[in-house]
């Protein structure tokens, strides 16, 4: 018998497609805002995925959680039959708290690894009450639920994690230790990129399924190339019929700030010609803009460093219809030589699964990496 613990943060991820910069304390804003679940209905996917690939002797699996919205509300119909224990009851509203009393009881029936979803605010959560229970070593598998996740507990998707899990179960993936990490989300707020190691945890390793921690590219000087990317998107993508959508990160906000433009460097903005036409864009407005426009539209993305996302991490205001209206034909990664030696692939991870096989149909991607030179990589969608 194998006892698995199972864990949702049903709060975690609400602010992305709002551009909220994450959900700590924000979440009645998130929803009075219009917010819909994330965390929850990632982890039905989840487990409607995990019961599709591991049909081995289902009745040797035995779930523990909690009865409501952190964990028995999102278990999916046709496992409602199944072996799942209830240890705790979810209160309406969740905290940190609420995380660490569900852990408690959750440990006490002894479990093997613990699923959960949610940011990286729920890893702290979680690996701190583990800690305080003793039981630091327990392994955990993220599914990957909030608006950024560098802790390298993640799965790479709800997918990924569910083949995680059923690999470990079947004895062929070994457990190592990662990181925890998090951002600032007050200083994230104002702008500032601020990211923290706070402990480490335990996971199943797994170069494919599992996503691997952020790293901070630090070099002395790129400021050549800096400059090179800029006047190639300045002489072969500024013009007056073609809207430009900038994505977040330091790469794209020091090449706007080299063409004239106050980019956010935590945000989406928007700009035709010499005009910024939109700062620090939610889905709702990104949809609006896109609506009004009918010419040319690109889309410049930089990949994270490390774990190499393109989509899926820190940008959830690109949400399936804003991707759709954009076209993934349209998508133009930019990638400075230091990231780019820590990525091997780019990965897409949209949220909805006819989009996610159209980027991975593609197979390869264009790069831009400096005054017109680009260099081609292939598309990881797990």
């Amino acid at each position: 018998m194998v006892r698995l613990g199972l864990l949702v943060n049903p709060d975690a991820g609400l602010g992305g497609r709002l551009g909220l910069k994450g959900s700590d304390g924000q979440a009645e804003l998130a929803r009075s805002m219009g917010a819909e679940d994330r965390s929850g209905p990632r982890m039905r996917m989840m487990l409607e995925h995990f019961s599709r690939i591991h049909r081995e002797k289902p009745h040797e699996i035995e779930w523990v959680t909690s009865q409501g919205r952190m964990g028995s509300d999102w278990i999916p119909e046709d496992l409602q039959a199944s072996s799942f224990i209830h240890v705790h009851e979810s209160s309406s509203e969740t905290s940190a708290e609420d995380t660490g009393n569900a852990i408690e009881k959750i440990i006490e029936s002894e479990i093997q690894l613990l699923v959960y979803s949610g940011g990286d605010g729920t890893t702290r959560d979680i690996v701190s009450a583990l800690e305080s229970a003793g039981s630091g070593s327990l392994p955990v598998i993220g599914v990957p639920s909030g608006v950024k996740m560098h802790s390298g507990c993640f799965a790479s998707s709800p997918k990924a994690a569910a083949e995680v899990l059923s690999a470990w179960i079947h004895g062929d993936l070994l457990v190592s230790s990662t990181e925890v990490l998090d951002l600032d989300e007050d200083l994230y707020r104002e702008g500032k990129w601020v990211v923290r190691l706070y402990a480490e945890a335990f996971s199943p390793n797994s170069p494919r399924w599992m996503q691997g921690s952020k790293e901070l590219i630090q070099t002395e000087s790129e400021d050549e190339i800096i400059e090179g990317l800029s006047d190639h998107i300045e002489q072969s993508l500024l013009s007056e019929d073609r809207m430009i959508i900038w994505g977040s990160g330091g790469t794209l906000s020091s090449i706007g700030g080299n063409i004239g433009f106050d980019l956010t460097t935590l945000g989406i903005d928007a700009t035709m010609g010499r005009n910024q036409i939109g700062t620090d864009l939610d889905e709702a407005r990104l949809i609006e803009i896109l609506d009004s426009h009918d010419d040319d539209v690109t889309l410049l993305l930089s990949p994270m460093g490390g774990q190499g996302f393109l989509i899926g991490r820190g940008n959830l205001q690109l949400s399936p219809e804003v991707l759709r209206k954009i076209g993934i034909e349209n998508v133009l990664g930019v990638v400075t030589p230091a990231k780019l030696l820590t990525v091997r692939a780019l990965r897409i991870e949209t949220g909805d699964e006819d989009l996610d096989a159209e980027f991975a149909s593609k197979r390869y991607m264009k790069i831009l990496q400096g005054y017109r030179t680009t260099r081609i990589l292939p598309v990881s969608v797990d």
